[in-house]
């Protein structure tokens, strides 16, 4: 009887992956700003002036 070696190969792997969720907190800050804008806006303001005209009137003759 003739025996023959057995012959060996590499293992193979079988992984099974599971994942399992953890909270990873990021603190991020918010910062509010109020801004107030200043813009010049043109008002005309009338100012009333005020004067006397003496008008002398000549007669014709």
């Amino acid at each position: 009887m003739n025996r023959t070696r057995p012959v060996y190969f590499p293992p193979k792997y079988r992984v099974r992956n599971e994942y399992v969720r953890r909270v990873h907190p990021i603190i991020q800050p918010i910062v509010e700003v109020n801004r107030i804008n200043v813009i010049d806006v043109p008002k005309r303001i009338i100012q009333p002036i005020r004067r006397t005209e003496v008008v002398h009137h000549r007669r014709r003759y």
